[in-house]
């Protein structure tokens, strides 16, 4: 008898450590919702970003996303900058003139005649600009540095259309002869004449095995062959095929024989819609790297994403094994470890927002906004309060009195400026003031040199959209 009690109590005891650490799971899983964003590149939403390094330095010239209203308007010109390819930065506008207007898909920053051009697509039509350095400030090319709508004189095509020359999404490639060409939207292609701001009236269109609408052209080279990259579809469906030539930039081009298409939707791991991006090299190695959208939170809220290209040894290109993953530092610098956030509170949390498809019935994703998100070291998740909080705040609690250098904040929206206040307790309940600005500043991240000894770090958003995407403390 006494051996079947004592069964039956360690039975119950068993159960009853299940059953509470079944609950405790449950509420931990409650407590910080799934990112289903990984870790893109950028901790804003940027996209048909066109990536190089130069004299050390990565650049990423990008359409800035996060503006609402679909393609009827877009976030201003910005450089996002990294010594590292993990830690990225920006301060003001490289085009002080087309700030206020459409400013879609900049193509790299190409050295040519002493200078550095780019050709953004602004208001929907292309445009050459120059500038004597990678950081701007640029100017148009051509003309007066003034944007008028619909279009001005300053384009990189001419046309007798009184509705202007179509094209938008340049791709500049130069050849080891030093002769540079401009790939565009629905497979088109030209020489650029020396000046860099006039295009060969000799103008083609490349012949690809698919058909459909076609934008955002990728094209390098690597061990003499010559890469033309071309998108297909759009939204979740959106993806890039590729033919290749071994004779010019111009062609004659051929289809590999098999795997024509390199990134695709990858429903397992949940990608949807890589597409308009760009493929760079790191100099002095044979690593190549390809940067792409996803479609994300839908419509012009995208954020771009880096992984591996890898070629097979005839050349050809494998299949990307997409992940949400990142692919780390490109180059090592030293840095300083980031202090452990023990938990994170709020004035607020923005409730769960379910994310519209646009037509792809298995396309199913939730963003939460928990302030957690904004410690987590992964770009594609952010806090976020309510929209009748007047006066946000998010508090790091250290979990013990420690010495604090630095604070970094990426705040949501960073390219609309930002005024904030960042304070320290003791205890939660005392609060001292030891950074911020009252001014509103476009740049991100806000960097405060501290010498504190704190357990708490509290930021208030005074002025700007309320949200942080990370804050890192040092």
């Amino acid at each position: 008898m006494k051996n079947k009690l004592k069964g039956f109590v360690v039975k119950t005891l068993h159960l009853f450590v299940q059953v509470v650490l079944l609950t405790w799971i449950s509420a931990a899983s409650k407590a910080q919702p799934a990112n289903p964003f990984g870790n893109p590149l950028i901790p804003d939403m940027i996209a048909d970003a066109s990536i190089q390094e130069i004299n050390g330095t990565f650049y990423c010239y990008a359409t800035t996303d996060g503006y609402d209203q679909h393609l009827r308007t877009s976030g201003p010109p910005v450089v996002w900058k990294s010594k590292d390819f993990v830690n990225w930065s920006f301060s003001g506008f490289y085009f002080p003139s087309a700030v206020g207007h459409k400013y879609w898909a900049p193509s790299k920053a190409v050295a040519a005649n002493g200078k550095y051009y780019i050709y953004p697509t602004v208001n929907g039509f292309m445009y050459p600009a120059v500038a004597d350095s990678p950081d701007g400030p640029f100017k148009l090319a051509k003309g007066d540095d003034v944007f008028t709508t619909p279009f001005t004189s300053s384009t990189l095509l001419k046309s007798k259309d009184p509705k202007g020359p179509a094209g938008i999404d340049a791709e500049i490639f130069i050849d080891d002869d030093k002769q540079a060409y401009v790939f565009w939207q629905r497979r088109k292609a030209a020489r650029l004449n020396p000046d860099m701001v006039t295009v060969d009236t000799n103008q083609i269109t490349i012949a690809t095995p698919r058909s459909g609408y076609s934008e955002g052209p990728i094209f390098f080279k690597r061990k003499g062959i010559y890469y033309y990259l071309y998108t297909l579809g759009g939204a979740e469906k959106y993806q890039y095929p590729y033919i290749t030539s071994k004779v010019s930039p111009l062609g004659p081009f051929q289809a590999p024989a098999k795997d024509d298409i390199i990134t695709t939707t990858d429903y397992s791991r949940q990608i949807y819609g890589p597409g308009h991006g760009s493929v760079f090299n790191v100099p002095g190695t044979d690593d190549y790297y390809i940067a792409y959208l996803e479609f994300g939170r839908g419509s012009t809220n995208r954020q771009t994403y880096v992984n591996k290209l890898e070629f097979n040894e005839d050349g050809s290109i494998r299949p990307v094994s997409l992940t949400m993953n990142g692919v780390g530092a490109l180059h090592k610098i030293k840095t300083e470890p980031k202090k452990k956030v023990a938990n994170a509170t709020a004035s607020s949390i923005r409730a769960d927002l379910k994310i519209k498809r646009e037509g792809d019935s298995l396309f199913h994703r939730t963003e939460s906004f928990v302030p957690s998100f904004a410690f987590d070291g992964a770009n594609g998740s952010r806090w976020m309060p309510t929209a009748e909080d007047g006066s946000p705040w998010v508090i790091a609690d250290l979990g013990k009195t420690t010495k604090i250098k630095r604070s970094e904040v990426y705040f949501v929206r960073p390219t609309q400026g930002h005024a904030y206040t960042l304070e320290y307790s003791l205890d939660g309940k005392t609060w001292t003031s030891c950074g911020g600005h009252p001014d509103i500043k476009i740049q991100s991240p806000h960097t405060d040199d501290l010498s504190i000894k704190a357990r708490y770090l509290r930021i208030k958003i005074d002025k700007g959209i309320k949200g942080v995407w990370e804050w890192n403390i040092y």
